[in-house]
């Protein structure tokens, strides 16, 4: 679809686990560029990431701080960042389910920013309904998973699906102090 309008719409915890399982770092300038695909003339819109922050509390500030820092670097370089507080989970671990803020923000940005195309950049099945959506308002839906990570009702509600594993494994491995 040459001089195609793209709007992007990314899960951060959805694909930062996915390239963490291929044992890479996501190296997000080339992500941004791979689903651009600005060599075939598309132009992009926005990429929008949502993301889960670490919850305000005295335990997770370290955490929050890291973050927040990494959460500078992407608005730094152009991306229009969605974050969310937490709220703790069992554990060392947290939860901060950005999926309404996503699905809400791509109906209301696709309406008035009117894309030729939006990437939904997950592989949670969750957004199958949101993609049927943003069809039936004659956007074509592209949908960037890794095949392991992909739901079957969002692949079957998607125009195409985008294969994101052979790009993440062009990616620099994680070091063993990574996770």
């Amino acid at each position: 679809m040459a001089n195609s309008r793209v709007l992007i719409f990314v899960d951060e915890s959805n694909v930062v686990s996915s390239v963490r399982a291929l044992g890479r770092k996501l190296e997000w300038l080339k992500l941004r560029d791979y689903l651009t695909n600005a060599g075939k003339g598309r132009q992009l819109i926005e990429m929008v990431i949502y993301a889960g922050l670490p919850p305000p509390m005295a335990e997770w500030q370290s955490e929050r701080d890291k973050k927040n820092k990494f959460l500078h670097w992407l608005r730094s370089n152009g991306f229009l960042v969605v974050a969310k507080d937490g709220s703790p989970g069992d554990g060392r671990h947290y939860k901060a389910n950005v999926d309404v803020l996503m699905a809400i923000d791509a109906v209301e940005l696709s309406v008035e920013m009117r894309p030729d195309v939006v990437v939904l950049v997950t592989g949670d099945a969750d957004f199958a309904h949101l993609a049927l959506q943003l069809r039936r308002r004659g956007i074509r839906v592209e949908v960037a998973s890794t095949a392991q990570t992909l739901g079957s009702g969002l692949k079957g509600a998607a125009n195409e699906v985008v294969d994101l594993t052979p790009l993440f494994e062009m990616f620099d491995a994680l070091s063993s102090g990574e996770q």
